[in-house]
């Protein structure tokens, strides 16, 4: 990683004016700013210092918890009270010396917060290595932990240090543009500073969820809205919000698209249930009515249907997803060119196709013809069920949960499925600790405002999500939304990564990204 160079201190930061609420007031902050391009600068703020109250433990894990191969999946770590206390006999009886504590939340737009259960925690270390030995030493006795720092936990208490990057794009002066991309296809990732390079981008910021685990999908497949230079390219999930930026860094907003698609032969048409993803599989669900086990959004879950009917579009990939069920591939001119059981395989230059799934099948077969024309319709819809129709240089980027509204703190965890009523842990997990964070909006001048937080080290805190709506609105963002973040949370400027990896493998490879491009793309 590397220091940000030439950088100008801002003596009203310094001063406290517009200081981030962050721990206790009167930190030391500082803010140093310097232009990246014209209409385009970098701002770093730093609050706080290393807190000596702070200390690493080990946080005991429910037996036979989370298990998803996705590093920023939370584990199951919060039981009831009594529960709680029986475990901490337990690991008493083991010759451990727990402590049971009670995780309480604050509440938010859509969401009570109140106890989120208790948690038992081994050891209180003043270094990490030290922590990683207890937690060995508990699992030689059969129980598992995670090693966490205190001052992830929100403690209000706690002073720091927090580390921030961001870039605000002013397009009064912006002469360069903003796109989207997810480089080469949609199937496959990349890191946010690849996807720079790849474009000769002047900074970047990582954007929407994506699919990460490959039993949820085509690992790089976003998981929700899709636009890009205005082809929608990946559907909504269930009313989540999404950033639209266009290219002239113009009009900047978060807003709730749904949609609609139709495949259409002759004088019938059936309706799309999915776009450039593996049929059955949909990630933070969201989808139809019939989907399991929910129709509404669930974050980090992956719903199932075996009645599916997904469209594909060149920017797929190199070959469709293999498996049962039916494709209708069609050419350049929208004609049915093959009819492929089991469905899979490469398409037809500037091609695409429709997948069939269960009793979708029999559906497909009816309507697809050898030599006869298949169109797909597809439309975003707007909160009012009016047809979006995306223009060229417009591009729309998953995520969630809403945290800024009109100026207002607006933060929706419920609405956009990060509340899970049976498993208080993701939330606690995901939600309410401290971790990287990337977010994005428009200010009231009507600039882009893209904001990183480091995150999971004891030389930077991080953000819970509600810190991250309160030092959106401190920025002064008019709207705000949270993109994907964790491991994912990666800014690049002038092809140095800034933000340092929270993941063990250095930068994670991401869905897609944000891009200032240079003046003249």
């Amino acid at each position: 990683m590397v220091n940000v160079p030439s950088l100008q201190a801002s003596s009203a930061a310094n001063k406290g004016e517009n200081a981030l609420p962050l721990g206790p007031s009167g930190l030391k902050e500082t803010r140093t700013t310097r232009t990246v391009q014209p209409g385009v600068t970098l701002t770093r703020i730093v609050r706080g210092a290393k807190d000596p109250a702070l200390r690493w433990t080990v946080e005991v894990a429910v037996p036979g918890g989370d298990t998803s191969p996705d590093p920023d999946s939370p584990p199951t770590v919060l039981k009831d009270g009594p529960s709680a206390d029986e475990w901490a006999g337990e690991l008493e009886r083991d010759g451990f010396r727990p402590r049971v504590e009670q995780v309480t939340t604050p509440e938010v737009a859509d969401y009570a917060g109140g106890t989120l259960g208790w948690r038992v925690r081994v050891g209180s270390f003043t270094s990490q290595s030290a922590a990683k030995s207890e937690r060995e030493r508990l699992k030689a006795a059969g129980y598992k932990g995670t090693v966490v720092y205190t001052g992830w936990d929100g403690d209000v208490t706690a002073e720091g240090p927090w580390r921030l990057d961001v870039l605000t794009v002013d397009p009064g002066r912006f002469r360069g543009s903003l796109r989207a991309s997810y480089g080469a296809d949609l199937e496959n990732i990349e890191t946010t500073s690849e996807l720079a390079r790849e474009a000769g981008a002047v900074a970047a910021v990582n954007a929407g969820y994506f699919v990460f685990d490959p039993d949820a999908g085509a690992p790089g497949d976003p998981a929700g809205t899709g636009v890009y230079d205005g082809r929608l390219l990946s559907e909504p999930v269930g009313g989540r919000p999404s950033l639209v930026v266009h290219a002239d860094g113009r009009g900047t907003e978060i807003t709730r698209y749904t949609w609609e698609g139709r495949a259409v032969g002759g004088d019938s048409s059936l309706r799309l249930t999915g776009l450039n993803r593996v049929p059955g599989l949909i990630r933070n669900c969201g989808g139809s009515a019939d989907d399991t086990p929910t129709s509404l959004p669930l974050h980090d879950v992956t719903c199932t249907n075996d009645d599916e009917l997904v469209a594909f579009t060149p920017h797929y990939g190199q070959r469709t997803p293999q498996g049962e069920g039916l494709e209708a591939v069609l050419d350049a001119e929208d004609r049915v060119v093959e009819l492929r059981s089991p469905r899979g395989g490469p398409l037809p230059e500037n091609g695409s196709s429709v997948q069939a799934t269960g009793r979708r099948v029999a559906e497909l077969t009816d309507l697809a013809v050898i030599g006869e024309s298949l169109r797909v319709e597809t439309a975003l819809l707007d909160p009012r069920g009016r047809r979006i129709e995306p223009v060229p240089g417009t591009h729309v980027l998953n995520g969630g949960p809403e945290l800024v509204r009109g100026g207002r703190i607006h933060v929706t965890p419920a609405t956009d499925g990060m509340v899970r009523r049976d498993d208080p842990s993701f939330y606690y997990g995901w939600a309410h600790k401290r971790n990287p964070r990337t977010f994005a909006g428009v200010d009231a001048k009507g600039r882009t405002v893209l904001v990183t937080a480091h995150g999971r080290t004891a030389d930077a805190l991080g953000l819970s999500v509600l810190e991250s709506a309160e030092v959106a609105r401190t920025l002064g963002l008019r709207d705000a939304v949270s993109l994907d973040g964790g491991g994912s949370t990666t800014m690049v400027v002038d092809g140095a990564v800034l933000t340092t990896p929270s993941d063990a493998t250095d930068e994670r490879s991401v869905g897609d990204a944000l891009l200032i491009m240079p003046r003249g793309d």
